[in-house]
C-alpha cells in the first residue's frame, strides 16, 4: 500500500487542482496540521510540538468496514521527564 495521499485543492473559483503527497500542512491558528497515513488505512491528524508546548494532541481516524469513521483524541505530553510522570493505571508503562 502507498504511503501518498491523493489531494484536489479547490480555489474560490472552483477550480480544481489534483496533486499527491505523503503529507500535507494546513496553518490554522498559527500552528501547523499535518495530516499523514498512519498505516492500516488509518488517518492521522495533529500538529507538530513546538519548545514550550506542554502537551499536544492526534487525532486518529480508523475507517471501519461499514465506511463509518471512528476517532479517538489523544492528548500527549510534549516532552515529560520520567520524574515528572506518576505512574498510575492509564499510563501504560510496566511498573
Amino acid at each position: 500500500m502507498s504511503d501518498a495521499l491523493q489531494l484536489i485543492l479547490e480555489d474560490t473559483d472552483g477550480t480544481q487542482l489534483e496533486t499527491s503527497c505523503t503529507r500535507f500542512a494546513v496553518v490554522w491558528q498559527g500552528k501547523e496540521v499535518w495530516i499523514q497515513q498512519a498505516g492500516n488505512g488509518q488517518l492521522l491528524i495533529g500538529v507538530d510540538v513546538e519548545e514550550g508546548d506542554t502537551e499536544y494532541a492526534n487525532l486518529l481516524l480508523r475507517p471501519l468496514a461499514t465506511n463509518l469513521v471512528s476517532l479517538q483524541l489523544e492528548m500527549e505530553p510534549a516532552d515529560l521527564d520520567d520524574e515528572d510522570h506518576v505512574h498510575g493505571p492509564d499510563c501504560d508503562h510496566d511498573h
